[in-house]
């Protein structure tokens, strides 16, 4: 356990930001979840609402760091492929 002031209240805004970035991190995996369900069902229109619902949800995980901004375009790209292919 830390003793310096400053190490105790780093633990404390670690913790915080590791709880914020885990419901980020569900958050964005059950989006995700919900693009590939409807790419099994073969159902365009709903797999095309459910991308770009992802999209945005991925995006704002881009930019508050808690995924890197290719990961995030690289899985944007595999999923838009799969929605596409679908006809």
């Amino acid at each position: 356990m830390a003793n310096i002031k400053s190490a105790k209240k780093r633990i404390l805004v670690i913790n915080k930001r590791t709880e914020r970035n885990k419901a980020i991190r569900s958050r964005v995996k059950t989006y995700i979840k919900k693009v590939y369900a409807a790419i099994e069902a073969e159902d365009k229109a709903l797999a095309t609402t459910a991308l770009n619902d992802a999209i945005s949800e991925m995006s704002k995980a881009c930019t508050k760091g808690v995924y890197h901004k290719n990961t995030v375009s690289r899985k944007i790209s595999r999923m838009t492929r799969a929605v596409n292919a679908l006809s």
